[in-house]
């Protein structure tokens, strides 16, 4: 062995340095960050939590609690009744009928509405920068019309002799008609929704990258196929969001059957938010009224959850 090999051997050999490291210090260091990162999120969580609380907790609470009591003309003061107000309306046939009436328009409503939502969109999406602007002022432009001017205005298109349909034939009479008044109602709730729903699929297009659909066409899929096995499946939490406001629309139709129908003839297009409004404010039964309240607020819990849970495990987000 020679000199320099012996003298790189004689330098002594440097020893690691340890860290003692607390691992009570570091998880307390670690704990304190989280507690602040929720604190702050609280804090700026907490303007709408307190208006989810005065406007929809406490109103929820305080209709289940006034359904449990008997509180209409007959009682002066309001009396402990349980379930009764709940038991009663299973042989309410009015309540049926409306439950019936409700299930009809969502069916109906929902997926029309989310489709010509999606189609809508994609059509504008595919014209020029004039063409695109024109198309989506014209498929939103009922969104913008109130509620009571929306309704009067298919009111006078209804109307039988001087309404736009009544110049084709004087003989129709849709909204007197217990036959044809649902599906004339329908036909409103879908034309002054759809384009609403339009704005949240054009959204989520939007928010769709080019170079996946290049990527398809250069695969040789045509059109439909693009949509098919490509856009429609991206935009599913645009579809779960969308779901959800065209579901609770069709549960909360108050001012177009008001001015439309009020609920007939007979009960042929009430619907149970209607019934709600006639059964406390017309009838002042404010105990069966809650309890309608709270079935109708359970129906909507329980499809948006069901909903959510099964669609959330197929979503792509990006």
């Amino acid at each position: 062995m020679n000199s320099g090999s012996e003298a790189v051997l004689r330098q002594p050999i440097v020893q690691p340095v340890e860290f003692q490291v607390d691992l009570n210090q570091v998880i307390a260091r670690e704990k304190k960050k989280k507690l602040k990162a929720t604190g702050v999120a609280l804090l700026l969580l907490a303007p709408s939590l307190f208006f989810l609380a005065v406007f929809t907790i406490y109103p929820v609470i305080s209709s289940f609690i006034n359904s449990l009591y008997k509180d209409n003309l007959a009682t002066i003061t309001p009396v402990w009744n349980g379930f009764g107000n709940y038991v009663d309306l299973i042989s309410d046939t009015t309540f049926l009928e409306c439950l019936k009436n409700n299930v009809i328009v969502a069916v109906i409503t929902v997926p029309v509405c989310i489709l010509m939502g999606v189609g809508m969109a994609v059509f504008s999406n595919h014209r020029g920068r004039i063409g695109r602007s024109i198309t989506r002022m014209g498929f939103i432009y009922p969104t913008f019309i109130p509620l009571v001017a929306a309704a009067n205005i298919w009111v006078f298109i209804y109307t039988p002799i001087y309404g736009l349909l009544g110049h084709i034939n004087p003989d129709w009479r849709f909204l007197a008609d217990a036959k044809t008044a649902m599906g004339a109602v329908i036909v409103m709730l879908i034309w002054k929704q759809a384009g609403y729903l339009m704005l949240f699929y054009i959204s989520g297009l939007n928010g769709i990258s080019n170079e996946v659909s290049e990527a398809a066409e250069i695969d040789g899929a045509n059109g439909v196929q693009k949509f098919w096995m490509i856009t429609w499946p991206l935009l599913e939490p645009t579809t779960m969001y969308v779901f959800i406001l065209a579901l609770t629309s069709a549960f909360k139709t108050v001012d177009h059957l008001y001015i439309m129908t009020k609920g007939g003839p007979g009960n042929a297009t009430n619907l149970l938010l209607f019934y709600i409004y006639q059964t406390g404010f017309d009838y002042w039964n404010a105990g069966k009224a809650s309890a309608i309240t709270i079935i109708l607020v359970a129906i909507l819990l329980v499809i948006t959850a069901v909903k959510f849970f099964h669609d959330d495990r197929h979503a792509y987000y990006n």
